[in-house]
């Protein structure tokens, strides 16, 4: 097919743009041009601001898009703009969030509501504008709204994929960063709480997969789909794997949830899981992930090799709580 995909330079959508390129779409990229990765496949790109996609209908129509995918659609106005400048006969896919989801409300909320496993069927959230308040790494705070988005988008019959927390290579919000930046400091112990909590992920190159799969099924029209890891780790055991796949020897000490540096909090206790069961992704397309040792490796190794530029090298925090447990 045709496709275009709107973000499609960084993380999430550069693994996308990758992975149908890799199974023959030809693809147009559109993206405000910040972000130019050189390891990306030759491809088409258009340089616009989303607010003006409603005013390129030439480019557009030149490409003449079968399917379009929309990676970073975070608000109300993002969706309606984008889908002003698409034509009614065209498949869509929206890349959402598990965050819709009531359950992660009473994350944030520090309670509990809702049984586990999280299916699509599960309740969202009553509340809106989840991050208001909260600092949010790729949008606006303040509007940020993934049901706005899935509602404009589920009117238009589009396939929606809600992702969980999505690691690997690439990743600008380094996940593992919190276990790792200790690990190349050497740091011998590590302070931690229970490390009991649940939470889905996903490796990007897996949900780079899904996506494309969700795109080129007739059965994923105007359907939700969950895509995440069919089996998870505690946060306390990702942590260990973490430092393994890195080489260290660390321990993971326990001290009181109180005592946890800000960046450590999730190895705290956290009453409400968030265990997504994505088996309808698995039954529909035949989806499948990467065994997790593996994926964590390669994740891990490549940002061993690209760590982050402002590496946070204040361990007084760590030292605070070890030396008060």
């Amino acid at each position: 097919m045709r496709v275009m995909v709107l973000g499609g330079t960084r993380f999430i959508g550069a693994a996308i743009v990758e992975e149908l390129h890799a199974h023959g779409h030809e693809l147009l990229i559109v993206h405000r041009g910040e972000h130019e990765p050189g390891d990306l496949p030759e491809v088409d790109h258009l340089h616009a601001q989303r607010q003006d996609l409603p005013h390129l209908r030439g480019p557009v129509g030149e490409f003449d898009p079968e399917a379009v995918v929309d990676n970073c659609a975070y608000s109300a106005a993002d969706a309606e703009t984008a889908l002003a400048a698409i034509g009614d006969d065209v498949r869509l896919l929206v890349v959402s969030s598990m965050d819709v989801y009531r359950a992660f409300g009473a994350v944030l909320a520090g309670t509990e509501t809702d049984p586990l496993p999280i299916d699509e069927t599960a309740p969202v959230r009553p509340e809106r504008y989840p991050y208001r308040g909260r600092p949010h790494p790729s949008a606006d705070a303040d509007t940020y709204e993934k049901l706005d988005v899935e509602a404009a988008y589920l009117a238009r019959e589009a396939t929606v994929c809600r992702l969980p927390m999505v690691y690997g290579e690439r990743d600008h919000q380094r996940r593992e960063e919190p276990i790792l930046r200790r690990a190349r400091a050497g740091r011998e112990r590590i302070p931690a709480g229970s490390g009991g909590w649940l939470w889905t992920r996903g490796y990007v190159r897996d949900v780079a997969t899904g996506i494309r799969l969700a795109l080129e099924s007739d059965a994923c029209v105007a359907e939700i789909l969950n895509l995440g890891e069919a089996r998870t780790w505690s946060m306390g055991l990702w942590a260990r794997h973490v430092l393994e796949a890195a080489g260290s020897g660390a321990e993971l000490a326990r001290v009181p949830d109180v005592l946890l540096p800000d960046d450590l909090k999730a190895l705290g206790t956290i009453p409400q899981h968030l265990l997504v069961d994505s088996s309808k992704a698995r039954d529909l397309l035949g989806w499948t992930d990467t065994d997790p040792h593996e994926a964590l490796h390669r994740s891990v190794a490549w940002h061993l090799a690209n760590p982050p530029e402002d590496a946070d090298a204040d361990f007084s925090a760590d030292d605070r709580a070890l030396a008060a447990s």
